[in-house]
């Protein structure tokens, strides 16, 4: 089977003017989760995948929507980014308990992340 789309989320300056543009059109639900950056907005379509919008972590970064891909390991597909000529841009990170990311950008310039979900716990 084919890697399926994992999360979907953006990155802006302007965290509430994005919840209160996307609430006018979509219906969608909103959860906020604290981060050392700021809060985070997860949203929920009521269908899979979910999506997030978070403030961009530097003033030089223009807003986008950045599309995660579902990979089993992140640090070997990055690997396979680099042997095809593609950018990493931020190597495997984890996220505690919840997974690992990392960027890439495609020899086109086309950016996409990958997420590596964490293993179930079996307590």
């Amino acid at each position: 089977m084919a890697n399926e789309f994992a999360h979907i989320e953006l990155m802006t300056h302007d965290l509430e003017g994005a919840k209160t543009f996307y609430s006018a059109i979509f219906d969608w639900k909103w959860e906020e989760y604290p981060m050392d950056t700021g809060p985070y907005l997860m949203i929920d379509t009521g269908k899979d995948p979910k999506g997030g919008i978070m403030k961009a972590p530097q003033p030089d970064i223009p807003p986008h929507w950045m599309v995660y891909t579902k990979v089993d390991d992140v640090a070997a597909t990055l690997e396979k980014v680099k042997e095809l000529g593609g950018t990493v841009i931020v190597e495997k990170t984890p996220i505690p308990e919840m997974g690992s990311f990392g960027t890439f950008q495609d020899p086109t310039g086309g950016m996409m992340a990958v997420w590596e979900a964490a293993p179930e716990s079996t307590d």
